[in-house]
């Protein structure tokens, strides 16, 4: 940790220290606080957001800036995401045939939505159509990555000076939203229609993100544990390979995909009997799974807000407020009147629903979390947990490179 020039900069095992810190806060808070339990607010949100806003006032009061080196967060992501490859199985994947299909062509469409919202607002305030374009899926669905890729060329040939500050501040704002928008969506849909698990034991069952009251009583085994992160890893290598190999061939990719791709295959095409010959018991849907996949998003997502700079929010003019607004609006109405029905409004659907939001006003992670505080609560959905990444952590990115070119040529 160093402090130069207001700028204090704390290092890479310091911060994860932090983010674990802030995770047994939101852990407390929601014990505490029962409006939290009730809303499926998750831990790591809760206890980032309170840090976030402590740095905030630091910064006011002080003037001391706080950044944090945020290496070890991305490897927690690449971590979480290759167990939900590893938890995937065949016949889940071809049950969610249609939900995945529905899911992949409304999202796609609330994308033209979210951008032609954006530049109807802005242009209400007679502000250029890229400004609106800054506040869609750029800087929504596409999160603060897509911002700072983009924010460049958009300041240079739309001449939108402040782009990088728009993009990144509403990127920010949405994953707030993001945040606290499914937990309440979630459970409004399944206390209003009466919805449960599918299978009556679903409470009890192997989850894809944590541990259920009766398996951390049991506890789990040192080999056990050793067993999941061998496999981790294993999937984690085959997940580099293969991006590194698409890689050059032109076709980029985040290394969390390929290594939520690698799992899938690890797990579904490769014979059990030849990781027992190997003296490997693979794990899949095992509670060391699921543990670590709880430890590695809960991490991360505390480390991603507690380092939010929620001053840079402060000079956000009326207009993108305005257009943040209508943006969450329209998240809210197409989850529950059009994707709740059309994914056939049950238990499932109601946890997507939770996911959506995430999806399409913050991040993947911010999805995942959502999902994870509901069924924690309510009762396992692996279908949910199955289509929702497929969707937002390959299709996206790849809709997105092309839609936000269309309309920036298009509208402006």
């Amino acid at each position: 940790m160093e402090l130069q020039d207001g700028l204090l900069r704390v290092e890479s095992f310091l911060a994860v220290t932090i983010g674990i810190l802030v995770l047994f806060v939101g852990k407390r808070l929601n014990e505490r606080v029962r409006l939290l339990r009730e809303l499926s607010i998750p831990e790591p949100v809760t206890g980032g957001l309170l840090f976030s806003v402590l740095f905030a006032l630091l910064y006011a009061a002080s003037g001391t800036l706080v950044e944090f080196e945020l290496r070890a967060r991305d490897v927690l992501l690449v971590y979480f995401f290759t167990t939900i490859g590893i938890n995937a199985r065949a016949a889940d994947l071809l049950a969610g045939g249609r939900p995945f299909v529905v899911l992949l062509v409304l999202t796609i469409g609330f994308m033209f939505a979210q951008n032609l919202t954006g530049i109807s607002v802005a242009a209400l305030f007679g502000l250029p159509a890229a400004v609106g374009v800054v506040g869609g899926t750029m800087s929504l669905i596409g999160g603060h990555g897509t911002t700072i890729a983009w924010a460049p060329s958009i300041a240079e040939q739309y001449g939108i000076a402040n782009a990088m500050e728009i993009g990144v501040a509403s990127a920010t704002f949405g994953l707030i939203l993001a945040s606290l928008m499914g937990g309440p969506i979630a459970r409004f849909l399944i206390t209003r229609h009466r919805l449960t698990p599918s299978q009556p034991q679903a409470q009890e069952e192997i989850q894809e993100v944590g541990l259920t009251e009766t398996q951390q009583s049991a506890g789990i085994g040192h080999m056990d544990f050793l067993g999941a992160v061998l496999a981790i890893h294993i999937a984690i290598i085959f997940g580099a390979a293969l991006n590194e190999l698409l890689a050059e061939t032109g076709f980029m990719l985040p290394l969390f995909v390929t290594c939520l791709f690698a799992g899938i295959l690890l797990s579904n095409l490769v014979p059990r009997r030849l990781y027992r010959a190997l003296g490997v018991n693979w794990q899949t849907r095992t509670p060391a799974i699921a543990l670590i996949a709880d430890i590695a998003l809960g991490t991360f997502l505390a480390m991603s807000l507690m380092s939010m700079q929620l001053w840079t929010l402060i000079d956000l003019a009326a207009p993108i407020f305005t257009i943040l607004a209508a943006q969450f609006l329209l998240a809210v109405l197409v989850t529950l009147f059009v994707l709740f029905p059309l994914l056939g409004r049950n238990y499932d659907a109601a946890v997507v629903a939770a996911g959506f939001g995430g999806v399409t006003l913050g991040s993947t992670p911010t999805a995942m979390a959502n999902m994870a505080a509901v069924t924690h609560r309510y009762g396992a959905s692996h279908r949910a947990f199955i289509i929702v990444p497929l969707v937002s952590a390959f299709f996206i990115d790849i809709a997105n490179a092309l839609i936000i070119p269309f309309f920036l040529q298009r509208f402006s």
